[in-house]
């Protein structure tokens, strides 16, 4: 089994488990907004060893993702805590736009960035994203339709999935 990167866990945040068809989710909310969704990488999430403290929120993320993994929502609507640089901040709102089913490329990221050559540069800025789904930095592919790579979950597995999930075509 493939063991992909797990961000660092999110200080002072609330946080709950939740079961979906990826595996478990850790769902974390800071000042009433999400923080961090992580998905459960060879058997184990971040904050595994802390205590759930649910909020409204957890159970509104947790209604949406279910829509979601369902077939039923197409886009969700949550109030997002974004911690990152003004470029990774720039990546994911573009990312926010890309619909259910459609994908773009790095280098059409880099493009609508205003930094035509900066496809690794967008790269790094979809590794940094702490809202894996909710943000769906799992629908980018390279610029032959190729999965390259996914750093929440179980990687590639994980974004094949959900990838699977939206019936987008894409090259193993």
């Amino acid at each position: 089994m493939t063991t992909a990167f797990l961000p660092t866990p999110l200080l002072t945040t609330d946080l709950v488990r939740h079961d979906s068809p990826v595996g478990r989710l850790e769902i974390r909310t800071r000042f009433d907004r999400l923080a961090g969704l992580d998905i459960e990488s060879g058997g184990r999430l971040p904050g595994d060893d802390d205590a759930e403290r649910p909020t409204s929120l957890h159970d509104e993320t947790r209604r949406q993702l279910d829509d979601y993994f369902a077939g039923r929502r197409k886009r969700f609507d949550l109030p997002l805590d974004r911690e990152g640089t003004p470029f990774q901040t720039a990546v994911w709102e573009i990312l926010d736009e890309v619909p259910w089913g459609t994908t773009v490329t790095y280098g059409d990221l880099a493009l609508r960035t205003g930094r035509p050559t900066g496809a690794r540069a967008v790269g790094g800025a979809i590794r940094a994203n702490r809202i894996a789904i909710v943000v769906p930095c799992h629908r980018v592919l390279g610029a032959t339709g190729a999965v390259t790579g996914y750093s929440p979950g179980d990687g590639v597995t994980t974004k094949t999935w959900l990838l699977r999930h939206e019936g987008i075509p894409f090259r193993e």
